[in-house]
């Protein structure tokens, strides 16, 4: 009893961890699902997998009945449930963006560890603990530098006033010399007499974004200047 006691207290101290190491990253990124969330999901996915796992031997039966219980049945409903949660940090922002996927998957992956590491798979845990963060942290990096142009770009929303509706093609044309690729372009009459151009642009990704916020700036006929990094 006491050999199972400390295996099952070796478990739920790993997923511990590992949901540390996950919850670190998405807190130093100040996302919403910080140190504390990813802690309790890894901790309680491990902790109902070895719930499920031993409940199910527990009722061996007797000679008349013979019950059989599946080891896994609580653990195949933390994946279905701990949609909810990632379901709550996904947001559609005003400019019709999503943000929130990456925190979302980062969600899911903290309890499929906590599920690993409950069901015994040690080794397995951190390697894909490993490689999860190894994806999100050092793989965009990487496709950065060697991958397609169009991972080595940012978007980026900008949002400005111009006066008169005839220029906006020529000012539209501008922004283009400027290297920024128009990805959207929204244009929108105001009471005032004046359009209001919202735009979706994508730069290099080394570019910082205050420098295209004074490119733009410094072409005639744009005022009120909104720059958001998407």
């Amino acid at each position: 009893m006491h050999v199972i006691d400390a295996e099952i207290l070796l478990r739920l101290g790993l997923s511990a961890f590992l949901g540390l190491v996950i919850g670190l990253e998405r807190e130093l990124k100040r996302k919403p699902v910080g140190l504390k969330t990813s802690l309790v999901i890894s901790i309680v996915s491990c902790l109902l997998t070895i719930v499920s796992s031993e409940s199910a031997y527990m009722f061996p039966g007797d000679g008349d009945v013979n019950i059989t219980m599946d080891p896994l049945r609580l653990a195949a409903q933390i994946v279905s449930g701990i949609g909810f949660l990632g379901a709550g940090v996904i947001l559609r922002r005003g400019n019709d963006t999503i943000s929130g996927l990456t925190t979302a998957a980062m969600i899911w992956g903290a309890a499929g560890i906590g599920i690993a590491v409950g069901a015994g798979f040690y080794m397995e845990a951190i390697a894909g603990v490993a490689l999860l963060i190894f994806s999100v942290e050092f793989m965009p990096f990487l496709m950065g530098l060697v991958g397609p142009k169009q991972l080595r770009e940012k978007e980026i929303m900008l949002e400005f006033r111009v006066r008169s509706k005839g220029s906006i093609a020529d000012i539209l044309s501008l922004i283009k010399k400027e290297k920024i690729s128009l990805k959207n372009v929204r244009i929108k009459d105001l009471a005032e007499g004046d359009q209001q151009i919202q735009l979706v642009v994508t730069v290099d990704i080394r570019r910082k974004t205050t420098d295209v916020y004074q490119t733009v700036s410094l072409i005639e006929g744009i005022e009120r200047v909104e720059i958001q990094s998407l």
